[in-house]
């Protein structure tokens, strides 16, 4: 990535109609290294279509998508794997996958992109799982889980690994309140490392208390992305 360059960045970005449904009105974005930006979208399923395409997961009609200087749509499989090592995701829906123990669903991101060594992984989940509120990494299976449980399982998944940009979708109503401040904190600290965020609100209510740590507002609806001000 060369320095001073945009972690992540959408030019005329046009989604595939037919892939995601959504209108053909051209995305413009830009995101440098520590930015935090809260993009306004009351619709879950056009908010995880957004995280989808910031990951690279969705093909475009027209224009281009930059994580870390590379164009997503030239990527090999390999180098395809390797960035999204990179990206720690909250989606809303879950993504569990309930023939696994919840400990092997939060590392699993980390043991299939990365070449971190098993210990260190399950060091550091355990440790974030701590920050949580866990006593240790949770094993039931993630159907046997509380709603509260599962969100605060899906905040250790999103910072494994020191991930270069998170992308969070709105999951406030379901983090027990007590975990607010830890998420805040344990962001933060992402940010102060260079992480960039994307955070997908469905209500003001939910990044509210981080206003003054938001530098990019934005609004997400059916006729392209709009930029808001930052109060």
């Amino acid at each position: 990535m060369v320095a001073n360059a945009p972690l992540l960045e959408m030019r005329q970005v046009v989604p595939s109609f037919e892939e995601t449904g959504l209108m053909p009105a051209p995305y413009d974005f830009r995101l440098m290294p520590g930015d935090c930006a809260v993009i306004d979208c009351r619709d879950s399923g056009r908010a995880a279509m957004f995280a989808d395409l910031c990951s690279g997961m969705i093909t475009l009609s027209q224009g281009t998508c930059r994580f870390m200087g590379l164009d997503w749509s030239t990527l090999a499989d390999r180098q395809l794997n390797a960035l999204r090592g990179r990206i720690g995701r909250i989606p809303r829906a879950g993504g569990w996958i309930n023939m696994l123990g919840t400990h092997l669903n939060i590392m699993m991101q980390q043991l299939y992109h990365t070449k971190g060594e098993f210990e260190n992984v399950v060091a550091e989940a355990t440790t974030l799982g701590e920050q949580f509120g866990f006593p240790g990494l949770p094993i039931s299976t993630p159907d046997h889980l509380s709603t509260a449980d599962l969100a605060r399982a899906a905040c250790v998944r999103a910072f494994m690994g020191r991930p270069d940009l998170l992308v969070l979708e709105d999951i406030s109503d379901m983090l027990p309140a007590e975990m607010v401040l830890p998420f805040l904190e344990t962001l933060t600290a992402a940010r102060d490392r260079g992480c960039g965020v994307v955070w997908l609100a469905r209500h003001a209510s939910s990044w509210s208390v981080y206003r003054k740590a938001v530098n990019i507002h934005m609004r997400l609806l059916d006729e392209g992305l709009f930029p808001m001000r930052v109060i």
